[in-house]
């Protein structure tokens, strides 16, 4: 019997193993096509090319200037925002968490907000030319970051102060997603004409922001916050046994808990604070993942953040050639494919619930 349950573990770790692999190569594939894809064909032949220091300058700029830091800002923030929501949804034990639902981005929104309103920041796209174009970038960014930041405060005040439940915490996020969603509509009622369009473009949120800097910044917090997080694989899994088991079994459930809430909000306030609002990415990939290899935290963590990456990498492709050369900020796309994936899922989750 013991041999038995030892073989299908390893047949399981196996399995899992093989569709990591399967997104890794996927999301080289799609990688390659979104180089090519746009209003501006790339051939395969005319990409060779450019690797060989041959090809047209044209082609070069568009693809190192433009559609490259496009394709790994869309691969950074996806891996970032959907590790972040399956970190919160283990550590709370709730399928609904996500740095949406504890207010994070919703502060980081006020914060961009108050940056354009009382700072003198702007963003919006020059129709003409289709190119994006924004000043004083930097306000918006440190604006936006500083509003997570307060929201994250908040949060953690609320914890030390009432030594919060799991349940308290998602509560206090329903709230401050309130109070910030309240700050919004004051600074979108007092903004003249030309802020109220700032705000609301901000909010779409859009990767044709991404270029080197932010980049840089998007992988010098996202390593560390993963190497960590898969260290921390094992106590995750305890914690999924009850906070009594995991402290038998040596876990402090409270101090992963903060830590963790720390870390999944300060990685996710630095990509909001590039990029704005793209929403849905981490709440609906980790159930999908979950769907795919089950609850092992182990393969969880790293599933998460592959298919997030190639998620929203896709989700960018068909933002930027749908109506091409118009191209849509990926959060109308990811809420238009995020609500009706998650309504599936939620269903789904019934049925099954119902027929056992």
């Amino acid at each position: 019997m013991s041999n038995d349950i030892l073989i299908q573990y390893k047949h399981y770790r196996a399995r899992n193993r093989r569709f990591m692999l399967l997104l890794f190569l996927l999301l080289i594939l799609i990688s390659l096509f979104s180089l090519l894809a746009g209003s501006h064909i790339i051939g395969w032949q005319e990409l060779l090319a450019l690797f060989r220091n041959e090809g047209s300058e044209t082609n070069r700029q568009i693809l190192l200037n433009i559609r490259f830091p496009r394709l790994l800002g869309a691969i950074l923030t996806g891996v970032i925002l959907s590790l972040s929501g399956a970190i919160m949804q283990i550590l709370l034990r709730n399928p609904l968490a996500s740095p949406y639902t504890l207010g994070i981005s919703n502060a980081a929104a006020f914060g961009a907000s108050f940056g354009i309103v009382f700072l003198g920041a702007r963003a919006g796209i020059a129709r003409s030319s289709d190119l994006f174009m924004i000043t004083n970038p930097y306000i918006i960014t440190l604006s936006a970051f500083l509003g997570s930041l307060l929201g994250l405060t908040i949060i953690l005040t609320i914890i030390k102060l009432k030594q919060a439940s799991v349940e308290t915490i998602i509560l206090s996020g329903v709230v401050i997603n309130s109070l910030f969603g309240a700050g919004i509509a004051v600074m979108q009622y007092i903004a003249d004409n030309v802020q109220l369009a700032s705000i609301i473009f901000w909010n779409f949120g859009d990767l044709g922001r991404s270029n080197w800097a932010a980049l840089f910044f998007l992988t010098l917090i996202l390593i560390p916050a993963l190497l960590y997080f898969y260290s921390k694989r094992w106590d995750y899994k305890m914690l999924g046994c009850g906070d009594d088991y995991a402290q038998s079994m040596g876990v402090r459930p409270q101090r992963i808990r903060i830590i963790g809430l720390i870390i999944t909000s300060l990685i996710t306030a630095v990509a909001v604070s590039f990029f704005g609002v793209i929403a849905f990415v981490g709440l609906v990939v980790p159930h999908i993942v979950r769907k795919c290899i089950g609850d092992n935290e182990e393969f969880l963590i790293t599933g998460s953040a592959l298919f997030g990456g190639m998620f929203l990498l896709v989700c960018d492709t068909i933002a930027r050639t749908i109506i091409s050369p118009v191209i849509l900020p990926v959060g109308i796309l990811t809420s238009f494919l995020g609500v009706p994936l998650f309504l599936f899922l939620l269903i789904r989750k019934k049925y099954d619930t119902y027929q056992n």
